[in-house]
């Protein structure tokens, strides 16, 4: 009897390791698909001045937008953030950078700008490298958050105080068709 207590004991144990092992690889992973979009994030980062500083030559009164945009990034490279409050920062970048490039679309002189085509081109291979991160980071958020709220790895996720992550996620206004309306002044 003595030996199948210790066997079941061995067996448990053997079970509890592989699940814990299972959260701390889906927590390395999140990690780092974090990491993987942080850095793209970084690029974009490094982009908007230069889009700022050159939208300004030509959209002086769009100022409130180029503020906004200059704001969401000075709280995103504070380096304060969470994960979470990160990814809600930077999907508001991404809403209002999408604006400010449909809103400098209908400069002609500005389209035409060498500058400008190749930073908006840069931007464009960003957001695109980005979004494939995104959804890398989402499936390893998905398949982390699964295992954190499933029987029976919840039991151990909250024994180490594991929480549900945030993922990336699609503005209201990118569900939508896109409204171009621009006002000239």
């Amino acid at each position: 009897m003595f030996i199948y207590i210790i066997v079941l004991i061995f067996v448990l144990l053997i079970i509890f390791a592989s699940l814990y092992n299972s959260l701390i690889q889906k927590k390395n992973q999140v990690h780092n698909a974090f990491s993987t979009v942080d850095v793209i994030l970084q690029k974009r980062s490094d982009l908007i001045p230069r889009l700022v500083t050159l939208a300004q030559m030509y959209m002086q009164f769009e100022q409130k937008i180029l503020i906004e945009i200059s704001r969401l990034r000075s709280t995103v490279t504070s380096k304060n953030l969470s994960d979470n409050s990160r990814v809600s920062v930077e999907n508001q970048i991404s809403r209002m950078l999408s604006k400010i490039i449909v809103l400098l679309e209908a400069y002609p002189e500005l389209k035409t700008n060498d500058h400008f085509i190749q930073l908006q081109y840069s931007l464009s291979e960003v957001e695109e490298q980005l979004s494939a991160a995104r959804r890398f980071y989402n499936s390893a958020v998905t398949e982390y958050n699964n295992a954190v709220e499933m029987f029976p790895t919840n039991i151990i996720a909250s024994l180490i105080k594991y929480k549900s992550k945030l993922q990336f996620q699609a503005n209201t206004q990118a569900r939508n068709n896109v409204n171009i309306e621009i006002n000239h002044k």
